[in-house]
């Protein structure tokens, strides 16, 4: 099993930057690609990035393409995201994901239980 924690949610102000953390544990060895997704409310969750396990390759969806960047740093188990001139629409609970599959599909098996962030406009 993979237990995974979000951290560095909160209320900001649209065009301000954040940057989510999440740190792996267990079967970490395990992993092999990395993402996050979020969920607004009365929406359905959807995907942001993946990463794979060298960091070497990542996908990001068109919403947040240009603002956003994913990355990881293995020896500390940790995938973040660099989110920049944040928008109004990005207010949502941030998940992050892991899976062992090498492939950068949106399918995951483990996830943390969220972060919120917030902007206000």
């Amino acid at each position: 099993q993979v237990q995974l924690v979000e951290s560095g949610g909160g209320l900001v102000q649209a065009g301000d930057s954040l940057r989510l953390s999440c740190a792996a544990s267990g079967r970490t060895f395990s992993i092999y690609k990395m993402g996050w997704f979020r969920q607004a409310p009365g929406k359905e969750r959807e995907f942001v990035a993946g990463i794979n396990w060298s960091g070497g390759r990542s996908t990001y969806s068109d919403s947040v393409k240009g603002r956003f960047t994913i990355s990881r740093d293995n020896a500390k188990n940790t995938v973040y995201l660099q989110m920049n001139s944040l928008k109004a629409e990005d207010t949502a609970v941030y998940y992050c994901a892991a899976d062992t599959a090498r492939t950068l599909t949106r399918e995951y098996n483990w996830w943390g239980q969220g972060t919120q962030v917030t902007v206000s406009s």
